[in-house]
């Protein structure tokens, strides 16, 4: 049994509605997530996950509501708040190592025009140790398969030495060895106190997320795996495209996606 005392929230959203042009994104959001824990955000393409971790790191403006994190607009804790956003592609106009890239992780911490310490040499280290990336932290980004530019990002997140950590959608296609090394960090991440917040289409790793929030647009659900997880709750979300198998296994079958079956990660 979990025993860690209950603290206040990560983060609190309160009416939030987030539009781009004509089109909402995310519709009268009410919704706390728990700190240092690991919260799975799991619902249809378009459903707002992306944009919801954009609207907590600061990236995105809400169009009405209020959202606030470790009690504060996001605005006022960036450096507090690190964002994975999700990609695999690197930006062959900026020809950064692995390294070069992780330790653009240690300015978030600092700021830009400040020399970085002792302190954040370690965290650099540490991040690229974590992420098994010292074997290529001399090579470019562009070098790199999908899975190897990935932990670099996420080490790159780390070196942040942030309260709360941002992951889109962090293991969606990407190799049995990745996975593994970011399902890791993600739990040694919420076991040191920190708040993991991440992205995915998969079931089976939400459900070893000690929250879970289910979107469309709206709140369709929110709170542990077994509440969330259940195959009338999902339909709310995906409609007939939520499958339960003869043996129990829940499978998404979203267009442009592959069906999403139970993963031991996380």
């Amino acid at each position: 049994m979990d025993e860690r005392p209950t603290a206040a929230p990560a983060v609190s959203c309160r009416n939030l509605t987030v539009a781009y042009g004509g089109h909402t994104a995310l519709r009268d959001l009410d919704l706390d997530l728990p700190a240092g824990r690991v919260t799975a955000i799991i619902g249809p393409n378009g459903s707002g996950k992306s944009t919801l971790l954009g609207v907590l790191s600061g990236l995105v403006d809400p169009a009405s509501g209020t959202v606030e994190v470790l009690g504060r607009r996001p605005a006022e804790v960036r450096r507090r708040v690190a964002h994975v956003l999700q990609t695999t592609t690197a930006n062959t106009a900026v020809p950064l190592t692995v390294r070069e890239t992780v330790r653009m992780g240690a300015y978030g911490h600092t700021g830009w025009f400040r020399r970085l310490g002792r302190e954040d040499r370690d965290a650099i280290e540490a991040a690229i140790d974590r992420l098994q990336v010292a074997d290529i932290a001399a090579r470019q980004l562009v070098e790199l398969s999908g899975g190897q530019r990935q932990r670099a990002y996420v080490a790159q997140g780390l070196a942040q030495q942030a309260d709360v950590l941002l992951l889109d959608e962090p293991i969606t296609g990407l190799d049995l060895v990745t996975q593994e090394v970011i399902a890791d960090v993600v739990t040694s991440e919420a076991a040191a106190g920190r708040t993991v917040v991440l992205t995915t289409h998969d079931v089976g790793t939400a459900s070893l997320a000690d929250h879970v929030v289910l979107l469309n647009t709206t709140l369709v659900a929110s709170g542990a795996a077994s509440e969330v997880l259940r195959p009338d709750v999902l339909a709310r979300a995906y409609g007939d495209h939520a499958h339960v198998l003869g043996d129990g296994t829940l499978v998404i079958d979203e267009a442009h996606h592959h069906d999403h079956r139970h993963h031991d990660q996380l």
